[in-house]
Parts: structure tokens; sequence; C-alpha cells
């Protein structure tokens, strides 16, 4: 049974039949996926990471996290990538590499993520989404290696692209 709907997710509530003959009721939110973006560059210190500094509504604080999003329900994964890219961090990538996929909230949610190492920025930005308000914190990624070890870094699609991006670089 469909419950509510938006732009971007579905709510759905479901009976299901346990093995004891017992029926319950469960939530859950259909999601049509985002992409999470490691937008690398070059610099001084080794590579830097654009990272953003975002308020998060739910927990009612800024945090640092990867640039990402959600992705409309038959966009192309890396045209969505490519985006949000110049979306939250006003650059373009020529080079996106795939790091895998993850599933951010498997109890209660069917959102796949899809992580993107991008290199190669130029600027290009596009106008963010209006209910965004960020702040560009290029960092460099050894120090977020640090901070996803440490617990200093503690959004979970963040902490998966940077040690994916790490371990990336380390073995090409």
């Amino acid at each position: 049974m469909l419950w509510q709907q938006d732009d971007s997710w579905r709510l759905r509530l479901d009976t299901l039949q346990l093995p004891n003959g017992r029926t319950l009721e469960k939530g859950a939110i259909e999601h049509p996926g985002a992409v999470v973006l490691v937008p690398l560059r070059p610099s001084d210190n080794g590579p830097e990471v654009l990272m953003l500094r975002q308020y998060r509504h739910v927990l009612d604080q800024v945090i640092l996290e990867l640039p990402a999003g959600t992705r409309e329900w038959d966009e192309d994964w890396l045209a969505c990538a490519q985006r949000e890219l110049r979306e939250e961090t006003g650059h373009r990538a020529e080079k996106f590499t795939a790091l895998g996929q993850v599933w951010p909230a498997p109890g209660l949610s069917d959102e796949l993520m899809q992580l993107y190492l991008a290199e190669e920025l130029t600027l290009a930005p596009l106008p963010g989404d209006e209910d965004e308000m960020i702040e560009l914190a290029p960092t460099p990624l050894s120090e977020l290696v640090e901070m996803a070890w440490n617990g200093r870094l503690q959004d979970a699609k963040s902490i998966v692209g940077i040690l994916r991006t790490a371990h990336y670089l380390a073995n090409t």
C-alpha cells in the first residue's frame, strides 16, 4: 500500500505474514537512489577533497560531508553525478571512477548510493537547491582518512567514500 510520496521518495506500508501465522505492518521507503562524489584535486600537501559543510535539519547542526544528491527516478547515474557535482561544488569533472555502491539504511529504505571519484576538476557552477546551505571545505585526503578512523567524520557515506578513495589511490 502506497502511503505517501514526494518527487524523491515513496513511503510504503507493507503487511507481512510471519512464519507463525501472525501478521504485522512495516513501513518501507522506496528511493530512486543517490550519488556520492569524492571531488579530488591536487594540492601542495597531497590530494585534497572538496568537502562540504552543510546544515542538516534533522540533526540541527552543520556537518562535514561529501557532495551527494538524489537522482531522478529514471536518471542516468553518471548524469546525476555530474549535475550534483556542479550544483554543490561549482566544478565539473573530466574523469569519474566508480567506487562501488552502498545501501545507507537497508532496514528502512531500498536507497542505493553510487560512489564516484571525480578528478580533473574545472569551474562550471550550476545553481544549487534553494533549501541547501553549503560551504565548500577543501580538506587534505590524509586528514579525512584520519578523521574517518578516529570518529571526527561521522557521516557514513563520506566515511565510505573517503576510505574507498584512499584504498583506490594506494592500489593504482
